[in-house]
């Protein structure tokens, strides 16, 4: 299974992924590959310390630019998404959003435009994995102000000024987007279990035949037929 799982922050992407990544460990074995590095300065993996995210932030929006877009293309190599089962959060869509609205670069008429790359970047996923779902992850303006207040992070993205607009502009990329395989969840007033349970039900008639395959092998090994 492929997946980009998009949202505003604190509509609740990586606890989905999160419950998602335990769900295919027990629907189907194995573990599944999670990438939610894209929201600057948080662009790797691995935690930078203080010192670096300052040193990165401190870099010009034309350097930045540049890292984001080797950062993406990196991710879309043939080599790496031939891997059959992981789940990219926020990806090239944040970039359409957050790139204009808070980086300073990637506006439409600027160098290496958001919104035109994101369309480049699916005619590319679906030559190479058609199979791939895009899911947004929604939550009413009021519920994301509220979970702001309720869990300050550190390097929070979103103003509370914002909210309206990003989730306007999350539901215009949705839209917008090529991807034929596509669903929503709204997290307004679910919970964590109801909120996996609406993604099984939705993600289930969008499975590969491989997904079924590994589901039914991984059953039968836990029977052990």
């Amino acid at each position: 299974m492929r997946l980009i799982i998009v949202g505003c922050e604190y509509a609740g992407t990586t606890t989905l992924v999160d419950n998602v990544g335990a769900w295919v460990e027990r629907a189907m074995g194995g573990t599944m590959g999670k990438h939610d590095h894209w929201k600057i300065p948080e662009v790797s993996h691995s935690a930078h310390t203080k010192e670096e995210n300052l040193a990165f932030l401190a870099l010009s929006p034309a350097l930045r630019e540049s890292f984001q877009r080797y950062h993406m293309e990196y991710h879309m190599s043939r080599s790496f998404y031939a891997d059959p089962h992981h789940v990219m959060v926020g990806f090239h869509i944040d970039e359409a959003i957050y790139a204009p609205l808070y980086y300073g670069y990637g506006g439409e008429g600027q160098p290496a435009a958001r919104g035109s790359m994101a369309r480049r970047i699916e005619a590319k996923i679906m030559e190479m994995a058609p199979d791939t779902a895009l899911v947004l992850v929604k939550a009413s303006p009021e519920v994301i102000a509220r979970r702001m207040k309720e869990e300050p992070r550190h390097n929070r993205l979103v103003q509370e000024k914002d909210i309206e607009l990003v989730l306007q502009r999350f539901e215009e990329e949705y839209d917008r987007s090529w991807l034929g395989k596509k669903f929503t969840l709204d997290t307004s007033a679910a919970t964590v279990e109801e909120s996996l349970a609406q993604f099984v039900e939705q993600f289930e008639p969008l499975m590969t035949e491989g997904d079924r395959l590994r589901m039914l092998t991984h059953q039968s090994v836990q029977k052990g037929g």
